[in-house]
C-alpha cells in the first residue's frame, strides 16, 4: 500500500515490550510500511513531532506518560489515525481510549493479519477525508440545529443549551450524521459506514460506546434519552423535539 504521494505509509509504534516491537517491526516492514518506534510516552510525543506518522499504534500501558495521555495530547492538535493497544481487553479501557480520541482498539494478543487490515482501513479512510478536504475550495459552513443542539460544521463547534461542548472527532462526526438525518432511523451499518468507513473491522461495541458518550453530553437525562433514541432492531434516530414530546428512547 502506498499513499497518494507514492511513498509508503509511516507507522509510529509506541510499545515498551521488546518482543512485540520486534515482531511488529519485522511484520510491518514485510507489508510495505515505513516505521518509527518509541518505547515510552514521552518519546512517543517527541517522535510524533518529528516523524509525522500516517498512523499510530499506541500501547495503553507505557512508562513515563500513559498511552491514554499520549493519545489525548496528540488528538488536541492532530487527526492522525490512532489504534490503541492493551493487554487487558477490559471494556473500561476501550471506553476511555475512545473517549480521548482513539479511532480503533485492539487487545493483546492480536492477530497480525487483522491488525494490518485495521491499519489499512484507517489509512484509506484518512486519505479519503484528506482528499475531500483538498477538493473542496471553500470549507463548509453548514449549521445544523435540533432542539437545544447547534452544530457549526465549518467552525467544528457544538453548542448544547447555549454552552460550547468539546467533542472528539468521532463523536463530532457521529452527531453530525444524526443531525443531518434528524427524524429518520439510521441503521448501525450506515452509521459505521458514514463515521468509520465501510471497511471498518473494529468491535461493534465502539458505536455503542460513542452513543453513550454523546447521550451524556446531549441529553438532560442520559438514562432516559429523548434526543438520541434507540429503535430496536433498526438502529438509532435523532428525534425531532416537537415530534418526541412524550417519547423516550431505550438506553
Amino acid at each position: 500500500m502506498t499513499l497518494e504521494s507514492g511513498r509508503p505509509p509511516r507507522v509510529l509504534i509506541v510499545e515498551d515490550e521488546v518482543s512485540f516491537v520486534e515482531a511488529l517491526r519485522s511484520g510491518l516492514r514485510r507489508e510495505g510500511f515505513a516505521l518509527d518506534v518509541a518505547r515510552d510516552g514521552r518519546e512517543a510525543l517527541e517522535r510524533f513531532a518529528t516523524c509525522q506518522p500516517d498512523v499510530i499504534l499506541l500501547d495503553v500501558m507505557l512508562p513515563r506518560i500513559s498511552g491514554l495521555d499520549v493519545c489525548r495530547e496528540i488528538r488536541s492538535t492532530s487527526h492522525v489515525p490512532i489504534i490503541m493497544v492493551s493487554a487487558r481487553g477490559e471494556e473500561i479501557d476501550t471506553v476511555v481510549g475512545l473517549e480521548v480520541g482513539a479511532d480503533d482498539y485492539v487487545s493483546k494478543p492480536y492477530r497480525f493479519r487483522e491488525l494490518v487490515a485495521r491499519i489499512r482501513a484507517l489509512l484509506r479512510r484518512s486519505q479519503a477525508a484528506e482528499s475531500e478536504r483538498r477538493n473542496t475550495e471553500c470549507p463548509s459552513q453548514e449549521v445544523l440545529e435540533a432542539g437545544e443542539v447547534r452544530m457549526d460544521t465549518g467552525a467544528h463547534e457544538v453548542k448544547i443549551r447555549g454552552e460550547c461542548v468539546q467533542m472528539p472527532m468521532k463523536e463530532f462526526e457521529l452527531l453530525r450524521v444524526l443531525l443531518e438525518q434528524a427524524g429518520r432511523v439510521i441503521s448501525r451499518e450506515d452509521l459505521f459506514e458514514e463515521v468509520w468507513g465501510f471497511d471498518y473491522l473494529g468491535d461493534s461495541k465502539t458505536l455503542d460506546s460513542h452513543i453513550r458518550r454523546l447521550r451524556q453530553k446531549v441529553e438532560t437525562d442520559p438514562s432516559s434519552p429523548r434526543c438520541i433514541v434507540t429503535i430496536r432492531g433498526a438502529g438509532y434516530k435523532y428525534a425531532i423535539p416537537e415530534l418526541a414530546e412524550a417519547r423516550g428512547g431505550d438506553a
